[in-house]
């Protein structure tokens, strides 16, 4: 905080920080000259989520009934940490599958999986948005934090 305050010269040094729980920032750090701009950061929009589910399955082996505009449809409120946890869980999912179903794991027949629809159904089942009323309490205090910064 005392660099921040400014007691030490410091040039040409930004300040960036972040949080998924803007309800318990101390209020120090909110405090004029420390942190002069918030920026809410909203959940992604359909075309965002688009493209974060493109860059969390751009390497892996994708079945032909994974419809990528139709995930970016059905994870409304989702954020993109959200929509890495569903890759991440189809995943597994579908190499739990394999193990099951195989018993070992031979590494020539893995590099054959595919992810499936089916893998990401039962990720969708784990992984779970933001609730409406954390959405809604967190856009409460982006409205204060806006208020008190004009």
């Amino acid at each position: 905080l005392t660099e921040l305050d400014g007691l030490e010269d410091l040039k040409d040094v930004t300040v960036i920080a972040a949080t998924n729980r803007p309800d318990i920032i101390d209020t120090a750090l909110l405090r004029p000259g420390r942190f002069d701009k918030l920026i809410y950061i909203k959940t992604p929009d359909e075309e965002a989520r688009k493209e974060i589910f493109k860059i969390h399955l751009r390497k892996k082996p994708l079945a032909k009934d994974i419809n990528i505009d139709g995930l970016a449809k059905k994870t409304e409120g989702y954020t993109g940490a959200d929509i890495a946890a569903v890759c991440n869980q189809a995943v597994m999912a579908s190499i739990r599958e394999y193990i099951q179903k195989h018993g070992k794991v031979d590494k020539e027949k893995l590099k054959q999986l595919k992810i499936e629809k089916r893998h990401i159904e039962t990720a969708l089942e784990k992984v779970k948005p933001i609730s409406k009323s954390d959405l809604d309490k967190y856009t409460k205090i982006s409205e204060r934090f806006d208020k008190n910064a004009t």
